[in-house]
């Protein structure tokens, strides 16, 4: 591993648990190095009830020309969440379905990022996720979807070996964790219906992402994520990908800057925003003087669960940054108009 700032980048393959439930490692990576061997967390001295714990899910998000789309497949350990939202940028139409399972059976998750398929499929909606030899495979049929119109996507997301993901593991007190990688800027090919709206994806206009996590939270839990996957005027690809909130982050965060598929480190970014005024301009800016952006939201996502003990409220805000980050190499980037979201959340869970 090697330190940077006061951040530590791994650099060694290992398991991600010990046998008595402990990290191997903690810090950030720009590409998955540890085995996510959730058999060994040891967080309950009832180890059967742990399951119930355990938080698992793969996360697809696009931006095109026309639309925001994201599908997601999460076992919460109590319950399977699968959950489709689409958002029109011109009409501002925002619609999203969800479905929940008791105790996630039929959802099918791999073990890591690197490898496998993610599934759900019942006679209501079919879910599908695949890691391929150059990316990723998405496949989403919902024939309901919004009172019939119905929704369907299939695409592939480029993904070579050397594109650089923010990974990173964190601890959070009573030996519970986070696993996590988030991987920006995957140009898309392929097609989203919607209704009788069908949008043919290219990779020079299309950008996907994911968002992998694995880990146990406290169970009252609170975080800030921002993203963002789009495109320079020289037509290099630019993205985001900023967070704050639970666990222990001195070791690692999951700030950064994604130029062209490779991982730009920043550190300690702080999100300032107006708690329940969530329409009005964001500001981010780190600790080392390497990013300042101004975020503009045109469009509120809020999605609640209320299930007494188990509760989630996010505040998902759609926008466009416009400001400068500066690269490893000094060199400044200035970025204007980058459509994107952010959002604040809060959980019992």
């Amino acid at each position: 591993m090697k330190r940077t700032g006061m951040q530590t980048e791994l650099t060694q393959s290992s398991p991600l648990l010990d046998d008595h439930g402990n990290l191997t490692q903690v810090g950030w990576s720009r590409q998955p190095l540890l085995d996510c061997n959730l058999e060994k967390a040891s967080f309950y001295v009832l180890r059967p009830l742990q399951r119930f714990r355990i938080k698992r899910w793969d996360y697809y998000a696009i931006f095109t020309p026309r639309r925001f789309f994201s599908a997601t497949i999460a076992d919460l350990g109590y319950a399977g969440n699968l959950f489709v939202y689409t958002l029109d940028f011109a009409s501002g139409d925002l619609h999203e379905e969800g479905l929940v399972v008791p105790l996630g059976r039929g959802i099918r998750l791999p073990r890591n990022s690197t490898l496998g398929e993610s599934t759900f499929e019942d006679s209501r909606l079919r879910l599908h996720f695949k890691v391929t030899p150059g990316g990723r495979h998405v496949e989403v049929d919902w024939p309901a979807f919004h009172a019939g119109r119905g929704i369907q996507a299939a695409f592939d997301l480029a993904c070579p070996a050397e594109h650089e993901s923010m990974t990173i593991v964190i601890p959070i007190p009573g030996k519970r964790f986070y696993y996590n990688r988030k991987i920006n800027c995957l140009p898309a090919q392929g097609a989203i219906t919607y209704a009788d709206q069908r949008e043919e994806l290219k990779p020079s206009e299309s950008l996907g992402s994911l968002d992998w996590g694995r880990g146990v939270w406290e169970y009252r839990s609170f975080w800030n994520w921002a993203s963002a996957s789009g495109f320079l005027p020289d037509g290099r690809t630019v993205g985001l990908n900023l967070g704050s909130g639970f666990g222990d982050l001195s070791k690692a965060d999951e700030n950064c800057l994604v130029l062209e598929g490779r991982i730009h480190k920043l550190e300690g970014v702080r999100f300032a925003y107006q708690s329940g005024s969530y329409m009005q301009p964001w500001r981010f800016t780190d600790a080392h003087e390497r990013l300042d952006l101004t975020f503009t939201p045109f469009k509120e996502r809020l999605a609640t669960t209320n299930l007494g003990i188990i509760f989630s409220e996010v505040h998902q805000m759609f926008g466009r940054y416009s400001g400068w980050a500066v690269d490893d190499a000094g060199q400044r980037i200035e970025i204007k108009d980058l459509t994107g979201f952010a959002e604040e959340h809060r959980a019992r869970w």
